[in-house]
């Protein structure tokens, strides 16, 4: 008898869970109930020697010249749409290089590099840009002997 019992009230859940209604949101007009677009969003910049499988290796902000290179690293979660950002060098406050990076949904990691020189010894800066001009990180560090 009791075996009947516990084999009546698992099918009767079993039922109940395979055929309930799924629930959806109504939508009452309200503009502030409707789903926010999300924006590029940048969740990890970092200066580092080089780049492995898109993963930073050794991060700094002292670069020796017998390194031979510092590469900015930037990761973003969402990208909403294909588009583009910059990496902007400054060497002592004057623009190297500006480097234009694409970003392709739905989310993206990408890099620049730049080779060391004896001349290059110094304070530096990359500045992060989004394709409308708004600096989205600003990372500075110094190459050295």
């Amino acid at each position: 008898m009791r075996c009947r019992l516990y084999k009546f009230l698992f099918v009767l859940i079993c039922t109940n869970f395979f055929l309930s209604a799924p629930a959806f949101p109504q939508d009452n007009g309200d503009p502030s109930s409707t789903p926010v677009s999300k924006k590029l969003t940048l969740v990890e910049a970092t200066m580092c020697e080089g780049i492995k499988d898109y993963i930073p290796q050794n991060q700094a902000i002292v670069f020796s010249m017998t390194i031979g290179k510092a590469s900015c690293f930037t990761s973003f979660d969402p990208v909403p749409e294909k588009t583009s950002i910059y990496h902007n060098w400054f060497y002592r406050d004057k623009l190297s290089t500006r480097i234009k990076l694409s970003l392709q949904p739905p989310c993206w990691s990408t890099f620049s590099s730049i080779k060391l020189r004896e001349a290059d010894k110094g304070p530096w800066r990359v500045e992060v840009i989004d394709q409308e001009g708004n600096i989205l990180d600003i990372l500075r560090f110094s190459i050295v002997d």
